[in-house]
């Protein structure tokens, strides 16, 4: 059964923009338990210009699925998530400054670094996924960095998939196969949609989790965000 979790940034990102509590963060992320997602997502940057670091120490108790926390493991990151504890921690290769995420880890390169940080947050029970591009080359080394997951960067994929969708999730079908293979837990995130999630799933069934916000913030605009949320559970099969 794959998983939905529901990225709740865009939130932060709203209420933000006037200060005060509206809409109200805590109150978003129980609703969507409420309707249907299997967890929250939430990804602090260090100018925590969306969610932020107390954001992220009030969520934890009030989540009764699961809480993954997204970021780039700077020091302070790493003492935040060993703070909270969360399900699943995602380690993502952000700069400070930028807008959103554009690439996964170069395993390989960063193998040892990552090996370190994994292995902290293994110690605390706390499930570990790196997220990386669509490179059996890259999973490999995620492996051998300890990870018990990876999240493919599906970027790609949602900006080949109107062009040819064959073509765009090729890549992707192969690195599953190969985190299936050597026995890696499987997510996907970025720019997934309605428009191209079931076919995703469709060609990669075994996939764990995938954690999308902004497209399901930008459907609930007009959809609500129960009937969204009900229709992003439909195109994974749920």
């Amino acid at each position: 059964m794959t998983k939905l979790s529901v990225n709740i940034n865009k939130v932060a990102t709203l209420r933000n923009a006037r200060g005060g509590n509206h809409p109200d963060v805590l109150r978003v992320a129980a609703d969507c338990e409420m309707f249907g997602a299997d967890g929250i997502t939430v990804h602090p940057r260090p100018d925590e210009r969306h969610i932020r670091y107390a954001d992220v120490r009030a969520i934890r108790p009030q989540i009764t699925t699961e809480l993954n926390i997204e970021g780039n493991p700077i020091d302070r990151y790493i003492d935040l998530v060993l703070e909270v504890k969360p399900t699943q921690v995602t380690l993502v290769p952000d700069a400070e400054d930028q807008i959103t995420s554009n690439h996964g880890w170069d395993t390989k390169a960063n193998r040892a670094f990552l090996t370190d940080v994994v292995g902290r947050f293994r110690e605390a029970g706390i499930r570990t996924s790196i997220f990386v591009d669509p490179s059996v080359e890259m999973v490999g080394y995620a492996k051998e960095c300890g990870a018990d997951r990876v999240e493919l960067y599906t970027e790609p994929y949602a900006a080949g998939y109107e062009r040819d969708r064959e073509a765009a999730i090729a890549p992707f079908v192969a690195a599953a196969e190969e985190a299936r293979r050597i026995g890696l837990g499987l997510n996907a995130g970025h720019d997934l949609s309605l428009q191209n999630l079931h076919f995703f799933h469709e060609r990669i069934p075994w996939v764990d989790e995938v954690s999308i916000g902004h497209a399901i913030i930008c459907d609930a605009l007009y959809l609500g965000l129960h009937e969204t949320i009900a229709m992003y559970r439909r195109a994974i099969g749920r």
